[in-house]
């Protein structure tokens, strides 16, 4: 009896100083130099895909190096950030090389992905987010598992990720479910319709920007 009491105690002390490291890690707000600023950006199919490149349209070259994630299966998004980085280094008049990098994760709903291969989706996420400064993201699926690494590496104490998720401009009224999921965990959550911004006063409305 003693050790189970031991051992209860000690399991919610651990749970304890997990949830005050979670609450400090969601409530800080880090100013990171912007000359050292990664950036990755989760892209999805359809509409999400080209809502998010053209917020990265609108970023300076300080984002630098970027790092796209897609499904794996999602072959028609890394077609369009092909075209949008080579476009984008036509109209740089430096004519560096642009610097990014695709990177592929499973897509669940097609897969099936059990709670296991989840959990390894979430750790080689983490793996792909150590170098990183901010995290973009506007509603794929895909994005959970990222966001989630992202959290969990300044849960840890190994690096503070930034997370920004800017809600599709499709949703007027309601979140998306991925919305749902992040709002809680995204440090800058944005919305693009005002009545998203009186149902979630927390969140940062700054008209359409896409």
């Amino acid at each position: 009896m003693g050790c189970v009491l031991i051992l209860a105690a000690a399991a919610g002390a651990a749970a304890v100083v997990l949830a005050l490291r979670l609450w400090l890690v969601l409530h800080s707000r880090v100013v990171v130099p912007r000359e050292s600023v990664s950036l990755m950006a989760v892209a999805g199919s359809g509409g999400h895909t080209t809502e998010l490149l053209r917020l990265l349209g609108h970023l300076s070259a300080a984002y630098s190096p970027r790092h796209y994630v897609i499904a794996d299966t999602d072959q028609i998004s890394a077609r369009k950030i092909h075209a949008f980085e080579l476009g984008r280094a036509d109209r740089d008049p430096s004519g560096m090389v642009p610097q990014y990098f695709l990177h592929r994760i499973p897509r669940s709903r097609e897969v099936r992905q059990s709670w296991l291969s989840t959990v390894a989706t979430t750790l080689h996420s983490a793996c792909l987010s150590l170098p990183l400064t901010y995290v973009l993201c506007n509603g794929p699926g895909t994005c959970v598992p990222i966001c989630a690494a992202a959290v969990l590496l300044g849960v840890l104490g190994v690096k503070r990720v930034t997370v920004v998720y800017v809600e599709s401009l499709c949703r007027v009224e309601h979140l998306s479910l991925t919305g749902r999921i992040l709002r809680p965990f995204a440090d800058y959550f944005l919305v693009q319709w005002p009545a998203l911004k009186r149902k979630y006063p927390t969140s940062v409305y700054l008209g359409r920007i896409v």
